[in-house]
Order: structure tokens, then sequence, then C-alpha cells
């Protein structure tokens, strides 16, 4: 006889937090939202901690390199989609890890007998303007010059002209030998009032450089989120099917976290491909797991020794599973149920496994209710899908700017990996829709707001962190009627157009 759970479940529109006690202390700008993403032992730091609980959904409309950049800033992570071919995920995460850092392994590099020509074509390709001239035009080969914007003027030269008769030569670089200190080396261009400083050994061997953007932009963004080289932190997606190949490919270009995307985690396909990284890289490798929506999932995932679980089956915007197959939950109540699960696991093991609400978020005091109900963090889709970073294009309908927005079931996508069994390698049927959704402008302007209405409704609960909200919050469930009640009612809204002229 099949199983049948106690009660119906239920989404995050379900529930309210009520307010607890705040004291004086509680204001948001004392609200500190850093969590754990790996799992770690009881008494120990884990490996890779953000600063803020939000990672963007492991989609091919919504995160790339620029979406992974930014988010990177905020202090989230991005997971770069995996339904697109090992080479060019690889090269995506490459580009967020090379955007920026402490000390820069150069990248644009070119020989003093090529031309400006040369010179255009490298910058057209990688986007620097700052371009070292080696002897043999390798990262590290002897340095003999710098090119940047100011060494040429398009308009004035013949595209013919040969680098060593426009770079700045080495004798007139201010430059740090090996062994110089991030420190010492952001001393050297502020005292110097440089753009970049290259970093050479006791041959004049180029080894980095060193910009001064990249102190500015710490000093502008102090939640940003960097690896131990100061490099930006970001995630990839994998599956379950060429992770052999894939998995090196994106831990060589240097992904700090990998995830398994699938529609259905709870099966031997995910254990086979952690067990397989846990073989080739042992703990080193970070990988997520999921997606689950009970205990049994959760459990079977935290055993086989995944670094974190993600919840949710068909509550995504796009994705049509539920009514497709039949299968899924409730997001909330599978999040309260695999928190509980999480808890019990960890009293018995020592053993933390964070756990990721991903999909059901659509307002943004439902981020606010996953965290309370036990989430570390949550993976959100439609959200991130609106802003500018998003690789999708912005077009007009009807008058209103919107973004493209579909999901990896869908015949767009072609994202068999995610929901194949075993099979043939294609999609049957389709598990998401093609869709728009409202633009909304910059990522740094929603997630700033976003965050300021997370941090003010914690204080209402008396909670400054994140575990001490999952502690002190109250929460309730509410009739439909009380939902109705909640929203603006019985008012007839002014046209917001006119309310702006007077």
């Amino acid at each position: 006889m099949a199983y049948y759970y106690d009660g119906p479940s239920h989404t995050f529109s379900e529930y309210l937090l009520v307010p607890g006690y705040s004291s004086s202390q509680c204001v948001p700008a004392n609200v500190n939202l850093q969590t754990p993403v790996v799992k770690f032992q009881k008494g120990e730091e884990p490996a890779l901690k953000m600063n803020i609980p939000l990672v963007s959904a492991i989609m091919q409309s919504v995160s790339d390199d620029n979406m992974a950049i930014a988010l990177a800033i905020e202090g989230g992570i991005s997971f770069i989609y995996g339904s697109q071919s090992i080479e060019s995920e690889a090269a995506m995460v490459a580009r967020v890890k090379n955007y920026k850092a402490g000390f820069v392994r150069s990248d644009s590099n070119i020989k003093p007998d090529q031309t400006l020509q040369d010179i255009l074509e490298l910058k057209e390709k990688n986007g620097h303007s700052t371009i070292a001239v080696t002897e043999d035009g390798s990262p590290n080969g002897k340095l003999l010059g710098v090119v940047t914007g100011r060494d040429y003027r398009v308009s004035r030269m013949e595209l013919d002209t040969k680098v060593c008769e426009f770079m700045t030569p080495f004798s007139k670089l201010i430059y740090a030998t090996q062994g110089v200190t991030l420190k010492e080396a952001n001393d050297i261009i502020w005292d110097h009032k440089l753009n970049s400083l290259p970093v050479v050994d006791d041959k004049q061997n180029l080894l980095y450089f060193v910009f001064r953007k990249d102190y500015s932009s710490h000093k502008e963004n102090p939640n940003e989120l960097l690896d131990a080289s100061k490099r930006y932190v970001v995630g990839a997606g994998i599956n379950t099917r060429d992770y052999e190949q894939r998995v090196p490919a994106l831990v060589e270009a240097g992904a700090d976290v990998l995830c398994i995307d699938s529609s259905e985690g709870f099966s031997e396909w995910q254990k086979r491909t952690i067990d397989f990284i846990r073989e080739k890289y042992g703990d080193t490798v970070k990988v997520g797991a999921g997606n689950v929506v009970d205990r049994e999932g959760f459990l079977y995932l935290a055993k086989a020794g995944a670094d974190f679980v993600k919840i949710g089956i068909g509550g995504g915007s796009i994705c049509i599973t539920r009514e497709t197959k039949g299968i899924g939950r409730g997001q909330a109540t599978a999040v309260i149920e695999v928190a509980k699960a999480r808890d019990e696991y960890y009293q018995q093991t020592g053993i933390y496994v964070p756990i990721c609400s991903d999909g059901g978020i659509v307002y943004d005091y439902h981020i606010t209710l996953a965290l309370a109900m036990g989430a570390d963090f949550v993976m959100l889709g439609r959200y991130f899908s609106r802003f500018d970073e998003s690789p999708t294009n912005k077009v007009n309908i009807n008058g209103s700017y919107m973004k493209e927005y579909w999901g990896e079931g869908s015949n767009r996508a072609r994202n068999w990996q995610r929901y194949d069994l075993g099979g043939a390698g294609k999609l049957s049927f389709e598990e998401g829709v093609d869709s728009y959704v409202p633009y909304a402008g910059s990522l740094k302007d929603n997630v700033t707001l976003t965050l300021n209405k997370v941090k003010s409704t914690m204080c209402n609960c008396g909670a400054l962190t994140i575990p001490e909200l999952q502690e002190k919050a109250k929460l309730t469930l509410v009739s439909s009627t009380s939902i109705v009640e909640g929203g603006a009612h019985d008012v007839l809204l002014k046209d917001q157009s006119v309310n702006s002229v007077k």
C-alpha cells in the first residue's frame, strides 16, 4: 500500500513570521548574513562560506560568467550552467577567476615584433587594456615592456607599427620583485599613482600583475566573496553523465564548488558522481547534490558525501514537473522536514550539512521564511533572470521591457542530462517552459533592496544572524482569507503616473 503523508504540503505564501522581542541592538546594520556553503565538523569552520545567503540557479538563462562576477561582488555565488560544452563552461569559470585577483597571471601577452593591429585584436579578444610585452610572448617570459591605452592612438598610427616602437620599455617601468606582499604591492601602486604593477623574478621574467582596480573594488564592495588568492568565488553545475570529463576541466579552471544539477536527486546516479569525485579528489573538491524533498532523500545524499543538499521539486516559476509528472512537494513543507533531518544528522554524527532551498521564492519575504525554516541559503532563478547581468535578451513587449527566461527542462534548453534516468539521451517531454519576466535593472540595486528587507524582518524576530533566526523564529500558517488580508485591499489604488506628477 502506498505511503501517505499526514496533512497537505504547504508553500511559503501560506506562512507568516510572528514578531519576537527586539532589543535596541536589533537594527539592520548589525545583522550578519554570513552562512556556510559546505559541510563541516562540529567545532570547525566550514571551508567555504558566503556573506549573503543567495546563489543563482544552474540555468542557461541565469548564470554565466557575468552573473557570477556581479553576484560574487555582492557576497554570493553563481553556479554557471552545465548544459553547454565542457570547454565553454570551463572557459566561463576561468574568466571569473581571472577577472580579479591579488596577484594576476597575465593572459594578454605579445612579442615586441608584433604590431598595433595585434594589440587591438588581443584587446578585443580578452577585453584587457594592459598588455605585457615579453620576449617570447608568453605569460612568464622576460618582460620587455608594457602597453596600455596611453601608449598608442589608432587615429595617428599605422596598424603595422611594431609594438617595440610605442610600448613603455622595462627601463621606465615601476615594478616589484618576487616575494613582495600584496600590501606592499598596493602601497607601491598608491605611492606612484599606478594602475598596474608588474611583479618579476630575479631574471626579469614576468610573474604577475597587481591592479589598482582590484584594491579599489574591495574597498567599495566589502562583502565581495574572494578565495585565498583574492579571486572571485564561483560555482559550476555538473550532471551525472559526463562528470568524468567535466569535473576535471572545471577543477582545472578554478571552480570553488560544484553542484549536481538534476530535477530529482534521490538516485544512484548522484552517488556514483559523488563517489567519483571523492575517489579522485578526496574532500578537496566540494560538491552539492539534489534535489530532494524529504528526510529520506536528504539522508541518502548526506551519507553519500554531498557537501550541501538542495531542496525542491517543481516549485520554480518555469518548472512544470508537478503538472507533467505529478511529483513534488510544497516547498515550505519540504524545507521544514529536510531541515529537521539535517539537525538530527548533525546531532548524531557531528557533521553539519548545509541545505539550499531551490524554487518557490516569489516574494522577497519568502527568502526570510526559507531561512527561518532552516535553509542555510536559497537558490534563485527567476529573481536573477530579471537583471542586466543575466545572459538573456531584453525585449520590449507592449511597451514594457522584459527579459527572456526559460527552464532547463524546456526544449529551448535541451538539457536532457538534468532529467535523464539512464535513457537514450534526449528529452521525451518538456518539464519547463519558455517565458518572459519583467526587466528589473541592475543586480546590485535589487539585491541591496531585498537584503534590506531580510535584515529588517530578522530584527523584528529579534535575530542578528541566520542561526539565531532559525532558533528564535515563530511561524504561523495562515488561511486563504488571511493571505488576501495581508495585501492592499478595500481601497482604490492611485495611478502611479498621476501621483508622480502631483
